[in-house]
């Protein structure tokens, strides 16, 4: 009690003694379970998804539950902010979510998006025994103009292991005098001055770690780590005659809406399927169900010489992806009496190219189904409307240069023309991306060099994101055509993976 009333902390009030607070006891308060500030920052927030989260609301929740390193799982993606969050703040992360539409959204925002860059704990231990934040921002200061910007941090040492991020950032602290912490202070003493009281007090205070305020390195910038986005194949194939689970029943309760398969069905009858050209349409003269173990339709078609040609057509499954088992049955079942066989799905295992390869005579092309065809009864009567869209294979070319390396150049897609039955080559305006597996196993395919494409250079935003000095030849070996030259692989086979703007994957495998 004596110390306390030498610290000045007491005050009187008739019969009874109040404790005096000040502002910078502890400037920070608790936080409940009523987040009224999110409300007005989420209005504020522009959004790119119609159901897109509030940063501020995720990122509070990451911080309460999970530390740096942490693994975050989000089945609902959406726009991608858990996974925005999640890069910003270190957290490891995977986002899973059954619309196209919604993981390209989020792709494109993680790969554009720029993060500040903190100080980790475990390269600056100075600073994590430093508990007065002007004494944290001085040491920032006097080592910020010594720092090696070469180095992982402006205070590692190179001869030490990389830091590792799971032991935290090094974030700002606060004092929190608390009665006790005066009551119980040493120093305090009658006959000092009110300045070395609160220097004794600040001395013996305890702290609060504010972990949502770590120290950012303004000298660097940071962007999103690598990531990959992944298409998985259904656990089964679900028949169009066999009996479904009542999730998937929506379709039989509503009057005027077929299942999934008819309702596919009429819409190709009436679409036709056609490739990245507008006159270049395949029109059924006749499309008719086929109760067939994979087979789910037949019809026939008239090319472009005048001749007809017999069509079998296999549906993937609603919620699945098309599968090189599910093409090889269904070419089975189609390889006698079929000139072509047409497989629909909305997305597609990158090996379907190679397995599509493997029939002779019987071509057949993997149809692309545009994502609109799930909304039923709510799409418009579009006709002609690009809803099965042929992705070709990619044309690429293979030499060697002076020193007997390997150099991939891809130089279009290969488009088949349904009218005539030929097989051209498109620009690379048509290519997302692509990518190359220098050393192909046969099994697993491992991104070695990641290279972008694409008209009006769409990746552009991402140097603009930058905001910092760009090597513009550096970023020429990234926007390009043609590989870095490489070594023969080991296995003499190397693959090519091409990816559209809808986000189609194209595997093609080439011997060295």
């Amino acid at each position: 009690m004596k110390k306390c009333e030498i610290a000045g902390r007491f005050i009187a009030r008739k019969q009874e003694l109040a404790y005096k607070r000040y502002l910078d006891d502890c400037p920070v308060m608790p936080l409940t379970t009523s987040w009224q500030d999110t409300m007005m920052s989420s209005r504020g927030e522009q959004k790119i998804y119609v159901v897109q989260s509030s940063s501020k609301v995720v990122s509070r929740s990451i911080l309460m539950t999970t530390d740096p390193g942490d693994l975050i799982l989000d089945p609902t993606c959406g726009s991608g902010t858990t996974a925005y969050v999640a890069e910003q703040w270190g957290r490891r992360w995977i986002t899973i979510d059954t619309s196209r539409v919604a993981l390209a959204l989020a792709r494109t925002r993680l790969m554009a998006a720029r993060f500040p860059c903190y100080y980790l704990a475990d390269s600056c231990p100075q600073m994590t025994q430093m508990t007065a934040d002007e004494d944290i921002k001085n040491y920032l200061r006097q080592s910020a103009s010594s720092a090696d910007k070469n180095s992982p941090s402006s205070s590692a040492d190179s001869s030490c292991p990389p830091p590792d991020i799971r032991k935290g950032f090094v974030y700002k602290r606060v004092s929190h005098v608390t009665l006790k912490s005066i009551a119980n202070n040493p120093d305090v003493k009658e006959g000092m001055t009110h300045s070395e009281i609160d220097a004794a007090i600040r001395r013996h205070a305890e702290t609060e770690t504010l972990f949502d305020q770590p120290y950012e390195d303004r000298n660097r910038i940071r962007v999103s780590g690598p990531f990959t986005v992944e298409s998985l194949s259904p656990d089964r194939i679900v028949s169009t005659d066999e009996e479904r689970p009542e999730s998937e029943l929506i379709g039989q309760k509503h009057p005027g809406r077929a299942d999934f398969a008819t309702m596919i069905l009429e819409n190709l009858r009436k679409a036709g399927v056609q490739n990245t050209f507008k006159n270049e349409r395949l029109k059924f003269d006749r499309l008719e169900s086929h109760a067939g173990a994979w087979i789910h339709a037949t019809g026939d078609y008239t090319n472009g010489d005048g001749k007809t040609r017999r069509v079998a057509v296999t549906i993937s499954p609603e919620y699945g992806t098309v599968t090189p088992q599910q093409v090889k049955e269904a070419a089975k079942e189609a390889g006698i009496g079929f000139d072509i066989l047409i497989v629909c799905g909305f997305a597609f295992d990158p090996h379907v190219s190679e397995e599509a390869k493997r029939y002779g005579k019987l071509t057949v092309l993997p149809a692309r189904m545009n994502p609109d065809l799930l909304i039923g009864d709510t799409l418009k009567n579009t006709g002609a409307g690009n809803l099965f869209m042929i992705f070709g294979e990619p044309d690429i070319a293979m030499t060697r240069d002076a020193d007997g390396k390997v150099v991939v150049e891809v130089k279009g897609v290969d488009v088949y023309d349904p009218t005539t039955g030929q097989i051209r080559s498109s620009s690379t305006d048509d290519i997302a991306c692509w990518f190359i597996d220098t050393d192909y196993n046969g099994e697993c395919f491992f991104v070695r060099h990641a290279y972008f494409l694409g008209a009006d250079d769409p990746y552009g935003k991402l140097k603009r994101a930058l905001r910092a000095e760009i090597d513009e030849a550096q970023w020429a070996t990234l926007y390009s055509t043609k590989s870095y030259p490489f070594e023969p692989p080991s296995s003499w086979k190397i693959a090519v993976k091409v990816i559209n703007h809808y986000g189609d994957e194209v595997l093609k495998v080439y011997k060295v």
